[in-house]
């Protein structure tokens, strides 16, 4: 998930509002329509409670099944949890020692991290909903993991290595149990991390043979053929892998003027796109379709017609955390946090929150559910939210 600008907009539980209310169209009543008038989707959004704590939040959706963190009863710990959307449970999925959470889901299979110990490594783990097994995925000899994709069987992450001076790329097979180090494009002294994964490919960025540690390069590994395939650049020194969708690569790339852009890559033809100054940041892509940021605003490029369109409005911070197909969902911060759910036409729609002023959105199944946070109803007037709680917006067709 990539939260890096919520640190700074959402204060804890209790977010101080800038002036008497949202900062423009965000109330309630304008969060739950979508723009396109007659006819258009609308959602109702669902608190989904906590495992006797007062905060949650939902981090990943797949199916009926929506995962993420609750603290526990007292506020004493915090718990990676799986709820199911048919039968309207939540279930504890217990820890590794101390704390947990998870970050991905995908059939019976939930991924996530747990600290071992109060003050110890994080190790990551599957966790089988049909067997209620929570399962330690090891290390590749270092003290800790962590989880950054699943796609199928494979989990895909960075470990460290025996010593922890090094870190690795690795996949590991639910089905065999086994963890394999991807190696790095500067042989086993290197350094490589780990972005995503789809089917077979696994991208992410790697330190390079007689250069300074810092310069990296994207690169894809594909699981078949266990080769690591260096990405190359737009004529610069650097660049990153961020995500994959069938063959097609994006992330970030110093051009030959040293600048930064956004491009894509296809691993079938070897075409590389550049995709401008607009999309330097969280690249990510589902079918044909590129978004990413720069720093402010957030775009959608289309492959196919080499066109780009801004996400939203263009005012305050928007940040898109997942797309898929033609939905695309994340927050808007203007100076205020709003989820929101944009469609490639161009449609945008604030999602509501459960009383309070802020929300925020992580991820959107197959049939448009949105599962993420929202704030509760404040407990004074001098705050704007209340305990946030794991939440999910159901989409209905108003005619």
């Amino acid at each position: 998930m990539r939260i890096r600008l919520r640190a700074w907009i959402l204060l804890g539980a209790g977010l101080l509002a800038v002036g008497a209310g949202p900062a423009y169209g965000a109330d309630a009543a304008s969060a739950a329509s979508g723009a396109s008038g007659a006819g258009s989707v609308q959602y109702t959004v669902r608190d989904l409670g906590t495992l006797g704590g007062t905060r949650s939040e939902a981090t990943a959706i797949d199916g009926n099944t929506i995962v993420g963190s609750s603290r526990t009863s007292g506020d004493t710990a915090e718990h990676a949890f799986a709820y199911d959307l048919r039968r309207h449970t939540m279930t504890d999925l217990g820890t590794l020692g101390d704390s947990s959470k998870a970050t991905g889901v995908e059939g019976d299979y939930v991924v996530g991290e747990s600290d071992l110990s109060t003050d110890g490594p994080t190790h990551g783990f599957a966790y089988n909903l049909r067997t209620h097994r929570l399962v330690d995925i090891g290390t590749l000899g270092g003290s800790s993991t962590n989880i950054t994709g699943l796609s199928g069987d494979t989990v895909v992450g960075t470990s460290a290595l025996t010593g922890d001076a090094v870190t690795h790329a690795f996949a590991y097979s639910l089905r065999t149990r086994t963890m394999t180090d991807l190696g790095s494009l500067a042989g086993p002294s290197g350094d490589s991390t780990a972005a995503a994964v789809s089917g077979a490919i696994v991208v992410g960025s790697s330190s390079l043979p007689s250069t300074p540690a810092t310069t990296k390069h994207g690169f894809a590994y594909d699981l078949r053929t266990r080769t690591m395939t260096d990405l190359g650049t737009l004529g610069g020194s650097s660049s990153t892998a961020n995500d994959i969708s069938g063959s097609t690569v994006v992330g970030q790339s110093r051009t030959a003027g040293n600048g930064l852009t956004g491009y894509a890559y296809d691993l079938r033809t070897g075409i590389r796109t550049n995709l401008g100054t607009h999309f330097l940041a969280a690249q990510l892509i589902s079918g044909s379709t590129v978004v990413g940021g720069d720093g402010l605003l957030s775009s959608s490029y289309d492959l196919v017609t080499h066109t780009s369109a801004v996400i939203g409005s263009g005012r305050g911070v928007t940040e898109v955390k997942q797309i898929a197909g033609n939905v695309m969902v994340g927050d808007n911060f203007a100076p205020n946090s709003f989820a929101f759910v944009a469609r490639v036409d161009g449609d945008f729609t604030y999602l509501a929150s459960l009383g309070g002023l802020n929300s925020s959105a992580t991820q959107v199944n197959r049939h448009g559910v949105i599962a993420g946070s929202a704030a509760l109803p404040p407990a004074d007037p001098v705050t704007a939210n209340g305990p946030f709680h794991a939440a999910v917006w159901v989409p209905h067709t108003v005619a």
